[in-house]
């Protein structure tokens, strides 16, 4: 990886940002007539237990893979479901096809199609789209917000100094399975106002929204988080790892809204 990456200035990042609009767009014509039509799932196994994938995540991300190897032929690629491709130009896309594919096979709403841009150091656009409600969140240094049609809604996380006072999130709590790690959520959890479960890539919008202060995870891959980085961070919040370190590998994440809950968090965990 290059120290410094491969920057993209605003003209090309711009460009970049309307292509991963339109590609996961296009993503979703491949995804939705599955939606809440009892589609079949294999089993990919694991850790964390039943882990499904769909012809829905497969056909989503050829159709994504495709574009890119169109318009951006010298990018490469990294997708959950198809793996890895070398590209000559140091910047690669991050694909998730479905995140949440356990909502999407039993038909609710807390799912994605998430698609980043890395630029060999970090990811500096970010893309989560959920077609059968419209939205779709988008983050850069450029800014972060909501579109839903025409609308455009920016996003600012909310100010939140303590945990006593923060909504505290995580997709689900028997995923946290390393040494310490679920008593460690259980302790900032009961210090907090309000604990939900579920939600997947939501959590993370939700937090960029300013509706949730504070999201717990471990296990994550890259294609799970990087996507959601630019969106949080263009919104004014913090993702890093359990120990503060660089997120974009995944593993153990805390995301906040404020830096005062993200010190006190990394304290706890």
């Amino acid at each position: 990886m290059n120290s410094r990456g491969f920057p993209v200035d605003d003209l090309a990042l711009r460009e970049y940002l309307d292509f991963a609009c339109k590609a996961v767009e296009i993503a979703a014509g491949a995804i939705l007539p599955h939606f809440r039509s009892q589609v079949s799932a294999q089993d990919k196994g694991g850790a964390l237990g039943y882990d499904p994938v769909t012809i829905a995540d497969e056909a989503a991300e050829r159709v994504i893979r495709d574009e890119i190897r169109r318009v951006y032929p010298d990018d490469g690629i990294l997708g959950e479901e198809q793996g890895r491709l070398a590209g000559t130009s140091g910047r690669t896309w991050i694909i998730d096809p479905i995140d949440g594919t356990k909502a999407f096979v039993t038909g609710q709403l807390h799912w994605g199609i998430l698609l980043a841009l890395n630029d060999g150091q970090r990811p500096v656009l970010g893309v989560m789209h959920q077609p059968y409600v419209g939205e779709t969140f988008v983050g850069s240094r450029l800014g972060s917000e909501l579109r839903r049609g025409s609308t455009r809604q920016a996003l600012r996380c909310r100010p939140c100094g303590r945990i006593e006072d923060a909504v505290v999130c995580t997709a689900q709590p028997d995923y946290l399975i390393g040494p310490g790690e679920r008593a460690a959520f259980d302790a900032i959890a009961a210090r907090a106002r309000l604990a939900r479960y579920g939600g997947d890539c939501y959590l993370f919008a939700l937090l960029a929204a300013g509706l949730v202060d504070l999201v717990i995870e471990s296990g994550l891959q890259p294609y799970d988080i990087q996507p959601m980085i630019p969106i949080v961070e263009a919104a004014g919040g913090l993702v890093t790892t359990w120990r503060g370190g660089n997120a974009n590998e995944g593993g153990q994440v805390v995301a906040a809204g404020d830096e005062r809950l993200h010190r006190a968090a990394l304290e706890m965990l």
